[in-house]
């Protein structure tokens, strides 16, 4: 009887996560509870289209654990890889679920998050092997893409130790390598022409991927290699995107989107059965400062890296705050916006609430807020709206030119357009008329107390919302204006009372957000870098200014609940 220890280490492996015997975030568990599911379907369900094969999870299992470590103490001791069970979970998943009607492979995109020094690059290498020389495709072309040659050689690098420290390997398959020992460039397969090799940004036309690996994918500003890699997988039967990471600070970023539609896909709001994710983090509320939450971040835990390294940082990120974004982002594997963002992404993030219904609220008072920063980038109103009781309610609406859209660049916008985020107006520069058709039927849809303007943008829109009758009110923006709705929203956002739909353009511009105290413990907000936006944040404090102003009351802390949904 054939024996398969990988298949029931992996399957072990996902039973004890369910369970609740092996500590792991929520998005482990849904991915754990899938393939447990997916096994019961394909056992019980005639229609299921898919049939798991522990034939073909055992066999990359095997031929990875025939590879030598290629760094650190394992190396020295000329030992080979040993799977840890998450890494059994994620190859047999990944290569034994098949497909019915043609009993080649499920998934064509695998999805790795976690934190660093989990071994991801080394089981990145060994699969990129695997993929080029055992896996049976004809001229098979394996690429490592990253935006700089550096970190492309993160993965291929070990790819290339492990086949030239393996004789038997390199006899068995006929492999041969090219390069030096500090410049190492390819790995070959000459009998059939497969090649294993490294790409910047993305490979060159012709190029047919059999298996591209993508290397800390948080560092790339756009999807273009992404989508080249899959582009000219076309022609390949059962090809595989490998895309490994770990979290990053640009929430308006391919990376970010990506895992947002993996936690989508995991928690059934979207159906995507090409695509196996697999996202180490921590739950909300977890602390961030207990070994036990680091534990359920870091799968390799005490294998790859040991307590005693994590204790250091921990000590190190809570004494420094610049430090403890880095760590929550390396180690816990969070967004964090900004490298030095003023608001706290986190809470932001844990108060999302898709059940809000904006209909309940018609005829409310309202405070609007517009940010007209320019009429070639994008533009917000923000609109809050006191409850009576110490609750606000608070939404944004943003536009931008179709030319601005379709920038190459700007696949963030393209994907929140499509989603109805974005108001796209057609030409070069954003129409303002349709700005204004939305604020007279946000007047008709709200009482609106006051709309709050900066008095350098767009005098004759002004002009023409005073003339319909529009209670506009100037707001410079200066410190003064701004430092107290900034600190009232942030104390809001800490104390876990801001409640929102997930709106991801009003995500992304808070989390772009910096700001330093003057000698006053005055603030002002600022961005990062010239290519992040924070106009929605800017129209909020303009539209939660006026509002604290006018209502005259404390919205401070005590405040129950700040709620932000999509009209």
């Amino acid at each position: 009887m054939a024996s398969y220890p990988h298949v029931e280490k992996a399957n072990k492996y996902a039973r004890d996560v369910v369970s609740g015997d092996i500590p792991a975030c929520k998005w482990v568990v849904l991915a754990c509870q899938r393939h447990l599911d997916d096994l019961r379907a394909a056992k019980n369900d005639a229609k299921f289209p898919y049939i798991y094969s522990p034939t073909s999870a055992e066999k990359p299992c095997k031929f990875i654990e025939a590879l030598p470590h290629t760094k650190g103490k394992w190396a020295g001791r000329r030992e080979l890889l040993v799977l840890e069970p998450w890494q059994c979970f994620l190859v047999c998943c990944v290569f034994g679920w098949l497909r019915k009607s043609s009993n080649k492979r499920r998934f064509r995109r695998a999805e790795l998050f976690v934190p660093r020094k989990n071994g991801k690059s080394a089981m990145a290498a060994a699969i990129g092997l695997y993929m080029m020389a055992a896996d049976g495709e004809y001229g098979a072309e394996i690429y490592s893409g990253a935006t700089s040659e550096k970190q492309a050689q993160e993965v291929f690098t070990p790819a290339y130790y492990m086949a030239k420290r393996t004789p038997d390997f390199l006899e068995y398959f006929g492999v041969e390598v090219s390069g030096t020992h500090k410049n190492p460039t390819a790995i070959y397969k000459m009998a059939d022409g497969s090649k294993f090799s490294p790409v910047i940004a993305k490979p060159g036309d012709g190029a047919s991927p059999h298996c591209a690996i993508v290397d800390e994918y948080h560092e790339h500003q756009s999807d273009s290699m992404v989508e080249t890699m899959e582009t000219g997988m076309g022609a390949r039967e059962q090809p595989l995107l490998l895309i490994i990471t770990t979290a990053g600070d640009n929430l308006g970023g391919p990376c970010y989107l990506m895992q947002k539609d993996a936690e989508k896909m995991l928690d059934g709001l979207i159906s995507d059965d090409q695509t196996f994710a697999l996202i180490y983090t921590i739950d909300k509320g977890d602390d961030w400062t207990s070994i036990d939450t680091v534990k359920k971040a870091n799968p390799n835990y005490d294998v790859s890296v040991g307590a005693e390294y994590f204790e250091l940082r921990i000590a190190d990120a809570m004494a420094n705050s610049r430090k403890q974004a880095s760590f929550r982002t390396k180690h816990l594997n969070q967004w964090v916006g900004a490298r030095e963002v003023y608001f706290n992404i986190q809470r932001w993030q844990e108060c999302e609430d898709l059940n809000l219904n904006i209909e309940q609220l018609h005829g409310a008072k309202a405070y609007i807020g517009m940010d007209l920063a320019s009429k070639v980038d994008i533009a917000a109103l923000d609109i809050v709206l006191p409850q009576g009781d110490g609750q606000y309610v608070r939404f944004g609406k943003y536009y931008l030119p179709e030319a601005r859209i379709l920038e190459k660049d700007n696949t963030h916008y393209q994907g929140w357009h499509t989603d109805g985020w974005i108001t796209q107006t057609d030409g070069e520069m954003i129409d303002f008329n349709i700005i204004k058709r939305d604020i007279l039927a946000l007047c008709d849809f709200f009482d609106v107390e006051e709309l709050a303007y900066d008095p350098h943008q767009a005098t004759m829109l002004v002009t023409e919302l005073m003339d319909e009758g529009v209670p506009v009110v100037e707001m410079r923006p200066t410190v003064l204006n701004f430092s107290e709705p900034m600190k009232q929203l942030d104390a809001l956002i800490r104390s876990r009372q801001v409640r929102h739909n997930g709106d991801p353009v009003f995500s992304w511009m808070l989390s772009n957000v910096v700001a330093k105290e003057d000698a006053k413990e005055n603030v002002y907000p600022r961005k990062e870098r010239a290519a992040s936006k924070i106009d929605g944040v800017v129209a909020n404090l303009m539209a939660l200014g006026r509002c604290m102003t006018k209502e005259d009351q404390d919205i401070g802390p005590a405040i129950e609940n700040f709620i932000s949904v999509k009209l």
